[in-house]
């Protein structure tokens, strides 16, 4: 999101629970607005996804099973002289009751895929068959809506926006250097009767000019419509030139220039004999009392499935079908023209998976933690891989779980403490300037933590919005 310091929001986390048992809830710069310049690692440089092979019903499609899909789209005949742009591409679960039925070492029930691809300005819903080869359902979208922006989609519409004559006028005269223009798309949507059935964005610009927070130097009143499928100008907006940019100065952000603020010494958690959780199969985590299945998402990010505690006659019971972050909604209500269509949905719109960040190890996670790739597809249908995407790491912080103590009457002295380690599955999203925290909490006496904390940088100030839900086994 863009200048903070007169924007008139709020956010929205919701967060979707299935829950199975009883729960209870407590030359120019281009550049995306609401994306993040994040790194997509070629397969290639990571060779061990090669050769992945699911081994759970809710386990992700794999490098091999992308690879196939693309395979089956490309020998579809809708999509066979020409390859649509793949919007999405995930999973499409197995029926819960199959999942539930299904014991390890068993035949996996049939992998499918769910894939929203853009050809000739038609949506495409497809459900991929991967057993038997083939597009099982397929139908093209004639109602409101569209699918996810693709990269590709963004940076089409920076690339007609900068080859119009108008706008380009209208950087010059408001005085801005071309070096140090930054323009990004906003979030997609329907403003209007006049754009029905387009695929509307609006872009607007900033200058970058001695300062990475560039969302901290808006060009007020400028915002270009642009259908990103005819790749044209529908609409130019241009009611600010009298509007001034605002400095630069205190706006930079960066650790390194806030020399005046002494660097913490280092924090290490130590563990002499390794962490005491395992992983099998990279996405079932068992811990203490606890089992659950854990997987990277495109839209949600990160989805914990299947989680069970053990009870004291050793059997397991069910706290959590399902678990993940399904919208995270952030209107700026203001209805000025440049403002009015600010309604983000940071995932639906931009995907949490899709803007995941590589974690930094021992500043993101702490040592000991377990990271897991995520495997997603891009908009020509080649697999990728978001590297480190979710940590998974024990956490003690010098709170205590439990303790009582007896005063020795009757030969009893008691003087017991338990420390109070939690599990914790991590994963960011950086949204613009605006970054996700997702820590999903198990506790050893049944209650799941789900903690959002939301990060925006006022200048060289920050704010933070933390959103705290829990569920808890009875």
């Amino acid at each position: 999101m863009e200048t903070p310091y007169f924007i008139r929001f709020f956010t929205i986390i919701s967060i979707a629970f299935f829950i199975f048992g009883c729960s209870t809830s407590t030359a120019h710069r281009i550049t995306n607005l609401r994306s993040s310049s994040v790194i997509n690692t070629p397969v290639h440089n990571s060779s061990h996804h090669l050769t992945d092979t699911p081994l759970h019903p809710l386990d992700p499609l794999t490098v091999p099973e992308i690879n196939k899909i693309r395979s089956i789209l490309s020998a579809f005949e809708p999509f066979s002289s020409s390859f649509p742009s793949i919007n999405t591409l995930s999973l499409d679960e197995p029926d819960k009751s199959q999942v539930l039925g299904w014991k390890p070492g068993e035949h996996l029930p049939t992998r499918r895929a769910s894939v929203e691809s853009v050809l000739d300005g038609q949506t495409h819903l497809l459900t991929v068959d991967l057993d038997i080869g083939v597009v099982t359902r397929h139908v093209v979208s004639i109602g409101s809506g569209y699918p996810m922006l693709t990269t590709e989609d963004q940076t089409t519409a920076l690339e007609v926006l900068y080859s119009d004559l108008e706008f380009n006028k209208s950087i010059l005269a408001r005085g801005v250097d071309f070096n140090d223009l930054v323009c990004g798309s906003s979030s997609p949507g329907w403003y209007g009767a006049d754009e029905e059935g387009k695929r509307i964005v609006k872009v607007q610009c900033f200058s970058g000019q001695n300062t990475p927070n560039y969302y901290m130097r808006p060009i007020e009143g400028l915002t270009v419509t642009v259908d990103v499928d005819k790749r044209e100008v529908v609409k130019i907006t241009d009611t600010g030139r009298s509007i001034p940019i605002p400095k630069e100065t205190n706006t930079d952000y960066l650790y390194s220039t806030r020399s005046q603020f002494p660097e913490p010494n280092p924090m290490s958690m130590e563990q002499p004999k390794g962490p005491s959780f395992i992983v099998e199969n990279g996405h079932i985590v068992k811990w203490a009392n606890w089992v659950f299945h854990i997987r990277p998402d495109i839209r949600a990010g990160m989805i914990i499935s299947q989680a069970m505690i053990r009870a004291e006659n050793g059997e397991y019971r069910s706290v959590m079908y399902k678990g993940f972050a399904s919208e995270v909604f952030v209107p700026y209500m203001d209805p000025d023209e440049a403002w009015y269509f600010k309604t983000y949905m940071d995932a639906g719109e931009y995907g949490l998976g899709a803007t995941a960040m590589a974690l930094l190890e021992l500043n993101d996670c702490p040592r000991y933690s377990y990271y897991i790739d995520g495997v997603f597809a891009s908009a020509d249908g080649r697999p990728f891989i978001r590297p480190n995407m979710i940590c998974i790491f024990e956490r003690y912080a010098g709170d205590i779980g439990w303790r009582h103590s007896e005063i020795p009457v009757m030969g009893f002295d008691i003087r017991e403490s338990r420390p109070k380690v939690t599990l914790v599955a991590r994963m960011v999203a950086s949204v613009g300037n605006y970054d996700y925290i997702f820590d999903w909490e198990f506790q050893t006496d049944g209650v799941i933590r789900i903690k959002v904390c939301v990060v925006l940088f006022r200048g060289r100030h920050k704010q933070i919005v933390t959103l705290i839900t829990q569920l808890k086994m009875c």
